[in-house]
């Protein structure tokens, strides 16, 4: 259940669990999470003998939109193992992913978005570059969902 404030919450405090319990290890140590978000389409009709000249509007189909995981280049494979476990076609590749905001603090969680059957569709390697400097290797996973849930 969210937990109600009325100032909102940062947005640098969260835990990515990609399997139950995990979290708080390296392997699950994201330094970006984007595209949480969802879309109902719109099915627009008119009867033939309507007196008024415009369409009624229908709920449709509810869509998850795609989720992007980002994190530096450890050397981990547990990505890598997933996204060839998809690739391969395993039934066991469908996960339940949670995305856990915490307070200020990180004493508690105040919101969990909980995504549904999600499997890997696209991997990004880091930019790689000769030309010295600070940055660090990222990559980058794409999920797909069948469903984003709040709690």
């Amino acid at each position: 259940m969210p937990i109600f404030r009325d100032t909102p919450y940062s947005a640098f405090n969260f835990l990515v669990e990609l399997q139950p319990g995990q979290g708080q290890e390296v392997i699950a140590g994201f330094a970006e999470v984007s595209g949480l978000n969802w879309e109902i389409t719109v099915a627009e009709h008119r009867f033939g003998n309507a007196t008024t000249n415009y369409v009624t509007k229908i709920p449709g189909i509810y869509k998850a939109g795609d989720i992007t995981l980002k994190r530096g280049l450890i050397g981990a494979e547990n990505l890598w193992l997933w996204l060839e476990e998809t690739r391969t076609g395993l039934l066991t590749a469908k996960r339940n992913i949670q995305v856990k905001l915490q307070n200020e603090d990180r004493s508690e969680v105040v919101l969990t978005w909980n995504l549904v059957n999600c499997f890997p569709i696209k991997w990004t390697g880091p930019s790689l570059s000769a030309k010295g400097g600070g940055d660090v290797a990222m990559e980058e996973m794409t999920l797909c969902a069948e469903e984003i849930l709040q709690s």
